[in-house]
């Protein structure tokens, strides 16, 4: 079922979903049913799995060179999302990136996805690639977000990249972008950052997910800005809990946003990490109940791996 068919189901009521990591190499995939399993208990109609392009790996010679190495750490996600539908028949929601695949390789993953019963995708850039200080592109690959939107709009349209094919069978797939409420990192300014995504979203996209964000302003004027300029698809609110002290630089440096100061005080204030994970137990379950009151489609937690302060939060909310 599509993503934006729970949201009309649901008729105004919000909705709890959440996303996953695909294991490491070499764990089982009793590792991701653990962390699913107390989440459950909140109903999700969707799980989103996230994939992860190579990264290198320097490993020292005999002869004292550097040999550099493509190791992808978090393969499966393909799998993972099979399994999810099969064990908790509930759908899963791949997310589908530019970097580490070339457009062949992308269409014959969305085949694979669309034999599968799979019947959602979430389009994104990816991330920069381990220790690149910039996004590279795959040969014969996309450089954007927009441009895979379009592979995927053409498969919907029983277009393919072989023009040989001839009566093709469409795909289906409903399509999810990602919104920025603090301005994507490489937008020059917010106004050319909302006009990218109003072109996705006339393009084909029909939702949006946003990044994380800690200051629920943030949001509402993303929404209000976003409406002004004719995007009218849902718009959900991506959630994370903080758990650890740490997470109070690291968060803005790996994202690009920004820690509210009344948060950051209280961090500040914290004696351990269980101190700092309660203070973002907290935090969550405040921005949580306004964004509730707001009318959102769905509470959309990034859990990172970590299921126990999400279903904290879950449990006093839903």
């Amino acid at each position: 079922m599509k993503v934006t068919d729970y949201f009309k189901e649901a008729k105004g009521k919000t909705l709890f979903t959440f996303e996953v990591l695909p294991p490491l190499k070499g764990q089982n995939i009793r590792t991701l049913f653990d962390h699913i399993d107390p989440l459950m208990e909140f109903n999700p109609p969707f799980i989103d799995v996230t994939y992860h392009r190579e990264e290198y790996s320097y490993k020292m010679r005999e002869n004292g060179l550097l040999e550099r190495k493509t190791v992808r750490k978090r393969p499966g996600t393909v799998g993972m999302c099979a399994a999810i539908q099969n064990h908790y028949k509930v759908d899963a929601v791949p997310h589908i990136i530019c970097g580490g695949f070339t457009k062949e390789e992308t269409e014959n993953a969305l085949i694979d996805l669309n034999f599968l019963g799979i019947d959602n995708v979430l389009v994104l850039q990816g991330d920069v690639r381990k220790p690149d200080r910039d996004f590279i592109a795959e040969p014969g690959g996309h450089t954007f977000a927009s441009e895979l939107l379009g592979q995927v709009v053409d498969m919907n349209n029983g277009i393919y990249l072989d023009d040989d094919i001839e009566n093709a069978t469409a795909s289906d797939f409903c399509i999810g972008v990602a919104g920025y409420p603090e301005k994507h990192v490489t937008a020059p300014n917010m106004e050319t950052d909302l006009r990218y995504l109003k072109n996705k979203v006339e393009g084909g996209a029909d939702y949006i997910v946003t990044q994380m964000f800690f200051d629920n302003q943030k949001y509402f004027d993303f929404v209000k800005n976003c409406r002004e300029i004719g995007i009218d698809v849902p718009i959900v609110p991506g959630l994370k809990p903080i758990t650890t002290k740490k997470q109070v630089t690291l968060l803005p440096q790996l994202f690009h946003i920004d820690i509210p100061e009344a948060l950051s005080v209280e961090l500040e204030y914290c004696k351990d990490n269980d101190a700092a994970r309660q203070i973002g137990i907290e935090w969550a379950i405040q921005q949580s109940k306004e964004l509730i009151a707001f009318g959102v489609p769905t509470l959309h937690y990034y859990s990172m791996g970590k299921a126990t302060s999400v279903f904290e939060v879950a449990k006093e909310v839903f």
